[in-house]
């Protein structure tokens, strides 16, 4: 009788500790699930910052404002374009890559001429956000075919929100100058960017 009950209370036992485990096991990987779908949508929101998060986010209208992103882009796609000499693998990568070297450099060369004529000049502060140095450090680390899918997801990326900022301050900017220089430049991003969605 008494190994009966001794059978009984270890059986029961090892019932209570397999659930125990199987629920902390379902809470174990619900709680990674949550982690993991938390960082893709965070990482998301991020990769997407041309098609969802820069929509969503206010494109600067004060003079200044829009000076340091102006030069914060151009700045970006230079250095994101210099790695492209020795990452990519893709002649067109590596081509478009040298436009746009060439193509933000003059970019830059005209913001600055634009704020030097300015009473009193703005000093344009190319500072890339935290959101372009991190892409640009994640590019840092890749070669080949991975590059080329990457660059191709950031220059794509960088020129909408680019061209969101163009359009945006064109539009409502405080700067007539800063304005006219915000609409000459929109046909060429807008370009850069059906070039560089057509990249392969």
């Amino acid at each position: 009788m008494n190994n009966k009950i001794l059978v009984l209370m270890a059986g029961t036992a090892l019932a209570v500790a397999a659930c125990a485990k199987h629920e902390n096991a379902n809470t174990s990987g619900a709680e990674t699930g949550n982690t993991d779908l938390n960082m893709t949508t965070d990482n998301g929101a991020m990769g997407n910052s041309g098609a969802t998060a820069t929509r969503t986010a206010p494109a600067p209208t004060t003079a200044q404002g829009f000076v340091n992103a102006a030069a914060a882009s151009d700045k970006f796609e230079i250095e994101s374009s210099k790695l492209a000499a020795t990452a990519a693998s893709s002649a067109a990568v590596k081509r478009f890559a040298t436009q746009m070297i060439t193509a933000h450099t003059a970019s830059t060369a005209k913001l600055k001429s634009t704020v030097a004529g300015m009473s009193p000049p703005l000093t344009p502060d190319d500072a890339l956000s935290p959101d372009q140095q991190q892409k640009l450090d994640s590019l840092k680390g890749l070669n080949g075919a991975a590059f080329d899918s990457a660059y191709k997801t950031a220059q794509t990326e960088a020129h909408q929100k680019t061209l969101d900022t163009l359009r945006t301050y064109s539009a409502s900017g405080d700067n007539a100058a800063l304005k006219a220089f915000a609409s000459k430049m929109i046909p060429t991003v807008t370009a850069h960017l059906n070039i560089a969605m057509g990249l392969k």
